[in-house]
């Protein structure tokens, strides 16, 4: 595994748009990642980002998420064609968000993780939301992974599946120092579920945690209609870390990009001499059946 050095992180507040074609989507890659060319070594883009093409691929407003979904699925190899060619233009690491594909008989959502010479590796959405598994039709995903890259192994836990410790915790115990978590949420219940968790995970495991929502109204869309969220970066709140966690935060609904260096040096010191030992103390053993109190 690469030696761990600090990684200059940048999250992309993405805000849903209506581009009308995979070549138009491409371009407003490149811009965006031309914004933040300097200044990060890896760039993260939210959940479900790239269904912004769905209206342009039915040629009409996608009011049903059904057949938004199947034009998505369809043209899924040429997006991720185009992701990776964005990647490679701009000679950056990229998670580009997930991306709607099919596999055997069952659609998944896949975060691909795109390197500069584009080379890339998947993690799959594990855990569906109601929305994707009671009115969209996607499922169930493969286990937990994790990625070795330039600044160490990371791990990526995609919007709900953040919301589960066993997830994260996998990660965490295979190496992984950072948590990736791009998000899509359509209200503040469900941005301050990831948020929370996204914060819980980074204490109880003493590791970082970044998230990074869509944002904007997109009424043509049937899946991306409503976006809220901002992009926030969270670690153990202890001993060389604010004190609330957070690394960094953006701006509620707003599009804009949020960088954060971070140096898993600190992890390693913090787990070693914290105030608390979060990480080692973590339960090895499952508890026994919890029953009842007796009151005597």
């Amino acid at each position: 595994m690469p030696p761990a050095r600090p990684l200059r992180l940048g999250l992309l507040q993405y805000p849903v748009g209506r581009p009308g074609s995979i070549p138009e989507f491409g371009r407003r890659l490149d811009a965006f990642l031309a914004e933040a060319r300097g200044k990060a070594d890896l760039l993260v883009l939210p959940e479900y980002a790239c269904v912004e093409l769905g209206a342009g691929l039915v040629g009409r407003d996608a009011t049903d998420e059904r057949t938004e979904l199947a034009a998505m699925v369809a043209h899924a190899p040429g997006i991720l064609a185009e992701m990776r060619a964005a990647a490679m233009r701009a000679g950056i690491w990229l998670l580009a968000g997930t991306l709607p594909m099919q596999e055997a008989d069952r659609v998944v959502a896949r975060a691909p993780l795109i390197a500069p010479d584009g080379r890339l590796a998947f993690q799959e959405k594990r855990t569906m939301t109601r929305f994707e598994d009671e009115r969209w039709g996607i499922h169930a995903g493969a286990t937990p992974r994790v990625f070795d890259t330039p600044w160490g192994r990371l791990g990526i836990s995609i919007c709900y599946d953040v919301e589960f410790p066993k997830h994260v915790r996998a990660q965490v115990e295979a190496g992984a120092w950072l948590i990736l978590a791009p998000s899509c949420t359509d209200s503040l219940h469900g941005f301050t579920r990831v948020r929370v968790s996204a914060a819980a995970r980074a204490i109880e495991n003493q590791c970082y945690v970044a998230c990074t929502p869509t944002v904007g109204d997109a009424p043509w869309s049937a899946a991306l209609d409503v976006n809220r969220g901002h992009a926030a970066v969270f670690g153990p709140a202890d001993r060389g870390f604010p004190a609330d966690g957070v690394i960094a935060a953006g701006a509620l609904d707003q599009a804009q990009w949020v960088f954060a260096e971070l140096d898993p040096a600190k992890i390693e010191e913090v787990r070693a001499h914290g105030a608390v030992r979060n990480h080692r103390d973590w339960p090895r053993e499952p508890f026994p059946p919890t029953l009842p109190a007796v009151f005597a």
